[in-house]
């Protein structure tokens, strides 16, 4: 029997015809921590949520009404690719660093259109996504080019 699947709108997630729509915030994952070290020399500790799983990542700050300022969420997709995001169904703005598998930081997209079902692009393929309350990135003076320093990420890439 050919399995149906229904595009969710986050990257390539797919989840099955019939799966429960969500209609409210999933429950808080598992945290653990990161560190931005800025290009300047100063660095910044967040205790972010740990999206592994696809449910997890399609879901994502649905619904939540606010994100802590040393919070967030960050997306382990696995593998270097492009990230596409967007804004569905999230009610407070935000901040999005896509990252290298080197814990370089890409790219960013500040204060995201809450809501807004237009896609947010990595551009370039990289192997996670984080999502910082808006105006984070501005304020901690967080660019592209600073590093994320969590396991995850390679410190010496080959």
């Amino acid at each position: 029997m050919i399995r149906r699947t229904l595009l969710l709108g986050i990257g390539s997630l797919l989840l099955p015809v019939g799966a429960r729509a969500q209609d409210g915030p999933q429950p808080e994952l598992r945290k653990e921590r990161i560190l931005i070290a800025t290009a300047r020399g100063k660095n910044h500790s967040f205790m972010v949520e740990m999206a592994i799983q696809p449910v997890e990542q399609s879901i994502g700050l649905m619904f939540r009404p606010r994100v802590p300022a040393d919070g967030g969420m960050l997306f382990d997709w696995g593998r270097p690719r492009v990230s596409q995001m967007w804004m569905r169904n999230t009610i407070v703005s935000l901040d999005m660093v896509f990252i290298g598998e080197d814990g370089l930081i890409r790219t960013i997209v500040e204060r995201t259109i809450p809501q807004s079902l237009a896609v947010i692009d990595s551009k370039v393929p990289v192997r996670a996504t984080l999502e910082l309350a808006a105006g984070t990135c501005q304020r901690l003076d967080i660019t592209v080019g600073d590093r994320v320093v969590h396991p995850m990420f390679l410190v010496n890439p080959r």
